[in-house]
């Protein structure tokens, strides 16, 4: 088995352990080092070995061994460890069989504990794609457009925080859990759109990511289904994963939306979407992420992409606007925008929109580079593609936009 294929595999253990151990010790900061070190072994055993019989058990078997380890060589937690030994026996931190724990998965606990109101709003989500998700410092720093140094620094404080505050390790109580739950959503919708659209490495999409975001988002509207915006989150995810098969050529080259063979959707994810967001839009008060999931809806419901309906695109990213503004919004309000009144009034709000948050992201070049290529201006658009290409951390899209860049040039 490859280091690629292992990862890929601990990736969906990594927070079951976490939640396992932290629910035994309640030390949040330990036990995530603990479990990060089981990671690493398990990446050389695997690899040479083979996946064990029983995994979860395994890794859950050597992350105690190291949360022990740590305790023990901290001279200054002695009275501690004592009470940790004398709370529970030996042989369940080191050779319990987790695997036939019956049926208990902590892992929605241990996204609201991430999502501790000690926290800052940002730190939460960090703290949580990195326990939950496994997600790489670098591939966290991408999502929030900082660099690697502050958000590595972020999440260490995150973790010491919260062991200042003594969170514990259960779901909030109803008054703390609306604003906690947002947090959880938005670290959710981060998840999938890192697995959707991979922000580096040599691969497209990470299916493990997007499985585990539609995953989670399932057990939290099983749990909160009078929650309008968890049901439009899902709905979304659903609508937008439909079309992953229609995504990339036999070469394996990205394929835009408006180029896709739409009959290679899943029109079973597609049904499911659109009747969950239909039903939230007409029960629950509306939300970004309904909106959102309603924009996606009118795009899988159009035949073909002559079809599609942009003035209601439009409309609704109107709505999202001022429901929620944001950068990346505005950029995809932007396309739609050149859609239906033309590319050189969207060129216009790109324009504003490179002087933001967005100056330099590759994705923003890449809309303005279609967009001069829809107003004619080919010579711009090949060199704005180049830009993009050269900025983009996604081999993939790199190869994407550089075609599209000699396309222009043509």
């Amino acid at each position: 088995m490859t280091v690629g294929e292992v990862e890929d595999q601990l990736r969906t253990f990594a927070p079951r352990v976490l939640g396992i151990l932290v629910r035994r010790h309640g030390d949040f900061a330990r036990c995530e080092d603990a479990v990060q070190e089981a990671l690493i072994d398990a990446v050389y055993t695997w690899s040479d070995s083979g996946v064990p019989e029983h995994p979860l058990g395994w890794l859950t078997t050597v992350a105690a061994r190291r949360y022990v380890d740590q305790v023990r060589s901290d001279a200054a937690r002695e009275r501690r460890e004592q009470a940790l030994f004398d709370a529970v026996p030996r042989d369940e931190l080191l050779a319990a069989p987790p695997d036939l724990e019956p049926g208990r998965d902590d892992v929605l606990e241990l996204l609201f504990l991430c999502c501790h109101p000690a926290l800052t709003p940002s730190s939460q989500m960090a703290l949580t794609l990195r326990a939950v998700a496994g997600l790489t410092t670098t591939e966290i720093a991408a999502a929030f457009l900082v660099p690697d140094k502050t958000m590595g620094q972020r999440i260490s404080r995150a973790k010491q925080r919260l062991r200042e505050a003594g969170a514990r390790f259960e779901l909030p109580p109803e008054p703390e859990r609306g604003p906690r739950l947002r947090v959880v959503l938005h670290v959710l919708y981060l998840l999938f759109n890192e697995g959707y659209s991979a922000s580096a490495g040599p691969r497209l999409r990470r299916p493990d990511l997007t499985a585990q975001a539609v995953q989670l988002t399932r057990q939290l509207h099983l749990r909160l289904p009078d929650s309008g915006e968890t049901t439009g989150l899902l709905a979304l995810m659903l609508l937008t994963e439909a079309r992953s098969a229609a995504r990339t050529g036999p070469d394996g080259i990205l394929v835009p939306l408006a180029e896709q063979d739409r009959s290679r959707w899943d029109q079973a994810a597609i049904a499911a979407g659109v009747e969950l967001v239909t039903r939230s839009l007409r029960t629950r008060p509306i939300g970004p992420y309904q909106v959102q999931a309603a924009i996606a809806a009118v795009h899988s419901e159009a035949t073909t992409v002559a079809d599609t309906d942009w003035p209601q695109i439009l409309a609704l990213y109107d709505v999202l606007e001022q429901l929620a503004p944001s950068p990346v919004s505005a950029l995809n309000r932007a396309v739609a925008l050149g859609e239906v009144h033309g590319p050189h009034a969207a060129l216009d709000v790109v324009r504003e929109l490179e002087q933001g948050v967005l100056a330099g992201n590759h994705r923003v070049l890449a809309v303005r580079a279609h967009l001069l290529e829809k107003a004619g201006d080919r010579a711009a658009a090949s060199e704005a593609f180049g830009q993009a290409a050269r900025l983009a951390g996604s081999v993939p899209e790199q190869r994407f936009l550089m075609l599209r860049a000699k396309r222009c040039a043509g």
